[in-house]
């Protein structure tokens, strides 16, 4: 697929945390990435205050979507992630926090951090050694390196690599 058809992303990791923390209790719960399944599309419209439209995203053929939940709690999206899964690594196509978690009231921080971590672990389990890549928007580039320790490989092109990527995957999923 064309860079040109990639969507930038522009998640901001809040904090990398062992789960998710709720802003208010400092309270950390567990959590769990599940395939989003069909009858979940009605709860993340636009109408509902998400970005982007996941029923597409869905559809497509060659993409996986994720929806990250509470340990027993598993109606309540807490964020999403599309991948597609290359020759050689794992392509981050989108993610996105819950609106609920976005801004300065956000409920729940550690969400879009837990997301790249399951990426992470996606492409270990693939045999692509933890690799994945993404689409940034140009502002966030050097978030994205601070925070995850990816790197800008090309225009807009960020990637993370092994040894990143299993510190990611360490903090969120016990391996």
């Amino acid at each position: 697929m064309e860079d040109s058809n990639k969507i930038e992303q522009g998640f901001i990791i809040d904090r990398l945390t062992n789960s998710i923390l709720n802003t208010v209790s400092g309270d950390s719960f567990q959590t769990e990435v599940i395939r989003l399944g069909k009858s979940d599309l009605k709860h993340i419209t636009k109408n509902k205050g998400w970005s982007f439209n996941w029923k597409e995203e869905y559809d497509e053929i060659k993409k996986e979507v994720y929806k990250l939940t509470i340990v027993n709690n598993p109606n309540i999206i807490q964020g999403l992630l599309s991948v597609t899964i290359e020759q050689d690594h794992v392509f981050m196509d989108l993610l996105e926090s819950a609106p609920f978690n976005i801004g300065k009231n956000k409920i729940y921080e550690g969400v879009a951090g837990n997301l790249v971590a399951y990426a992470c672990k996606i492409s270990f389990q693939k045999g692509f050694e933890g690799y994945i890549s993404f689409t940034a928007k140009t502002k966030l580039i050097k978030h994205y390196e601070k925070t995850l320790g990816a790197y800008h490989f090309k225009n807009q092109r960020m990637i993370i690599e092994s040894e990143a990527a299993r510190i990611l995957v360490a903090k969120y999923f016990k391996i």
